[in-house]
């Protein structure tokens, strides 16, 4: 069991990323997906959530209005667009999964996988 953030990469202020969070091993219907980040020195938080039936739960008020988070059952894997990107979003993204429920606790989340490096140049 597996789950896998990509997309990641360097990017201008202002310019835009999708990252994806797949998972192998099981399905993701019946889980809610948060993206988490983790900015160098700081604590990881987390960003936003898209529950199973595909609202979406913020948990970080600095990104709203710029990431959108969907989900693609078909392919068994959830999409997280960041727009506006600014270079206080610099950080390394992962994806978690939890049973039907958003949270934003890192520890409380059922599958946790690697992440992805987002870098915003000024």
């Amino acid at each position: 069991v597996q789950l896998q953030a990509s997309g990641g990469g360097v990017v201008q202020a202002g310019g835009s990323l999708r990252l994806s969070c797949t998972a192998s091993g099981y399905n993701l219907d019946n889980y809610a997906i948060t993206w988490f980040r983790q900015a160098p020195g700081k604590e990881r938080e987390g960003v936003i959530c898209i529950q199973v039936r595909g609202s979406s739960v913020y948990y970080s008020n600095s990104v709203k209005g710029r990431f959108t988070v969907s989900r693609d059952n078909a392919q068994n894997a959830v999409y997280l667009q960041m727009n506006n990107l600014k270079p206080e979003d610099t950080a390394v993204y992962s994806c978690a999964a939890r049973n039907y429920i958003c949270s934003s606790t890192y520890s409380g989340m059922n599958y946790r996988g690697e992440g992805t490096l987002v870098t915003v140049s000024s």
